[in-house]
């Protein structure tokens, strides 16, 4: 069986404590005893009578999920949903065998692992049950990048569903393609905030929004609500210059740091304060880090019977909930993207979505850093203070990786 290049995480007990320690303290250490390592393996190989294909990536891109994987930070919940050792990435460029140049849709939907979908022209993470992922044709895995069987984007190549391939305009650069995963992520949640809020204007468009978090998926959805809710003002939270230019560009009315954001939305509502939690607030409030500073952030300054939709990915969190509680506020997860239905009740996959909100804004431009698979401790440093270095979405550029 051939022979190919990957980054690989393992499980591994005692590397996962030193992580979480040394995590804690610096990206260094944490690169240094991460289980993460870079090996030859085994070359995937599924039968593609049931629809698989082999794809070599062109790039992949490094997303805050991964970084807290390899920083052993996640919620150990996905443990018995993933199989090890994995090959990590999912937000993939590439070419099939045939010459044809794809995105994936990342998730291992029910025909990945061998079920019928839960509709006709359902998406891979459409569906009210998630069995399947333990289940079926394959090892464990909800999606590319954490499956034994699959194989993820940080290799030299990988198996993926036809139910996954997404195919690539022309037009489209490399860094352009790798962008729709994470775009997608953000549109979803954008959409999941402006069309669920107990909205308080009569014109039926949400007033005022927040997204906390200006990363890539914040940035996206950011974007994506500017484009849903146009008349609506939105306060984008972002920490570095680079971000907060970025923030700018792509729709937000106002941009605060972390610190000030109660201050600047209760300003713009003009409601009092009751202790650290604003009386009024944000229709809908987006956050795209999922820790408990920015859950805590969100509940404070999102309105009773608002909308809090999850996006960036949680741990686990210390949050004080009386106040979300009392206040009616909806607080909702955002998992990836799939078909969704629009104002004009017409359905689409949010890939669609991406890849026009993409090629409208150039996002490529959000692909600031890329390094060589060989070079991935540096990769992984710089995508952990990306931020501070005044870089966005840092990706591993499999053009210029040696062969394995």
């Amino acid at each position: 069986m051939a022979k190919i290049k990957a980054l690989l995480f393992e499980r591994s007990e005692l590397r996962y404590a030193a992580a979480r320690a040394t995590g804690l303290l610096s990206s260094d250490m944490a690169t240094e005893v991460s289980p993460l390592r870079l090996a030859l393996v085994d070359s995937p190989d599924l039968p593609a009578e049931f629809g698989w294909q082999r794809l070599r990536p062109r790039l992949s891109g490094i997303c805050g999920s991964d970084l807290s994987t390899i920083s052993c930070e996640t919620s150990r919940y996905f443990e018995p949903l993933v199989s090890f050792p994995f090959v990590m990435g999912h937000e993939i460029v590439g070419d099939l065998e045939d010459g044809r140049r794809v995105v994936i849709d990342a998730v291992l939907g029910h025909a990945a692992h061998g079920f019928a979908p839960p509709h006709a022209g359902a998406a891979p993470a459409d569906g009210n049950d998630y069995s399947h992922s333990i289940a079926g044709s394959l090892e464990p895995g909800i999606q590319t990048g954490n499956c034994v069987s699959t194989g993820g984007g940080w290799a030299s190549e990988l198996m993926v569903h036809d139910s996954q391939i997404h195919l690539v305009p022309e037009s489209f650069s490399d860094e352009a393609a790798v962008m729709v995963e994470p775009c997608a992520s953000g549109i979803h949640a954008a959409l999941k905030a402006a069309g669920g809020a107990d909205r308080r204007l009569e014109s039926n468009e949400i007033g005022l929004a927040v997204v906390i978090g200006s990363g890539t998926i914040g940035l996206c959805a950011l974007a994506a609500m500017r484009k849903a809710a146009p008349n609506s003002t939105i306060v984008a939270v972002a920490k570095y210059p680079a971000q907060r230019e970025l923030a700018q560009e792509l729709g937000a009315d106002m941009i605060a740091r972390p610190e000030e954001l109660r201050r600047a939305v209760r300003r713009i509502c003009g409601c009092s304060m009751l202790g650290d939690v604003l009386a009024g607030g944000a229709d809908v409030t987006i956050d795209a880090v999922g820790s408990s500073r920015s859950l805590s952030d969100a509940i404070a300054v999102t309105r009773p019977r608002g909308r809090i939709v999850l996006s960036g990915m949680p741990g686990l969190v210390k949050v004080d909930l009386a106040p979300l509680w009392h206040r009616e506020v909806e607080l909702v997860g955002a998992y990836t993207y799939g078909t969704e239905t629009l104002p004009d009740n017409s359905r689409r996959h949010t890939f669609h979505l991406a890849f026009e909100l993409i090629e409208e804004l150039q996002l490529e431009r959000l692909v600031t850093a890329s390094f060589k698979l060989e070079d991935y401790r540096e990769a992984i440093r710089h995508a952990m203070c990306a931020g501070e270095l005044g870089s966005t979405k840092v990706v591993f550029d499999l053009r210029k990786s040696k062969s394995g």
